[in-house]
């Protein structure tokens, strides 16, 4: 893993127990809840397990974002990675509503896809959308992404179903 991505306007670096705080905020807030899948309120234990050892698994690379100050903003990794199938999965939380739109996002995937492709020499990366989160589906769709499938009500929250779309891009469709 990379210790620390620096970008333009971002830095991913290498999660720490400092981040638990920002997470457990911010995963227990409703709207995050629904557009990440969380089932089920955090937190300063559960977040601090995550980091230590959820983001550690041998198949995952996770990165916190932050400005260049140094203030967190979200967090994106590459998960489920097969190097035999050279296939990975993308994620990315910028939860502050007040941060969005702002650039960050299409940075941190940018930086992503640069290491998934070029660094990790995978030819595909995915990612799972909750069909009623069309901004995320659009900005996406923006950077490059191709839906390609549909899990019809595949992802239930707050008694209502959804469709879970699957997206991905690939190598060739980056370069």
């Amino acid at each position: 893993m990379i210790n620390e991505i620096k970008g333009n306007n971002i830095i991913l670096r290498e999660q720490k127990i400092e981040d638990v705080k920002f997470f457990t905020y911010w995963y227990n807030q409703p709207l995050v809840m629904f557009q990440c899948g969380f089932t089920k309120l955090t937190d300063e234990e559960a977040e601090k397990e995550r980091i230590t050892i959820g983001h550690k698994q041998k198949d995952s690379v996770w990165y916190t974002i932050t400005d260049l100050e140094g203030n967190i903003i979200g967090e994106t990794g590459l998960l489920r990675m097969w190097p035999d199938w050279n296939c990975t999965d993308l994620s990315i939380i910028i939860p502050d509503p007040k941060i969005q739109q702002r650039g960050y996002g299409t940075e941190a995937i940018r930086l992503m896809l640069s290491l998934a492709f070029d660094h990790y020499e995978m030819n595909r990366v995915a990612i799972g959308v909750v069909g009623l989160n069309t901004n995320a589906l659009n900005f996406y769709r923006k950077i490059g992404f191709k839906q390609e499938g549909i899990q019809e009500q595949g992802y239930y929250y707050n008694n209502e179903y959804s469709d879970f779309i699957m997206m991905r891009i690939l190598r060739q469709e980056w370069q």
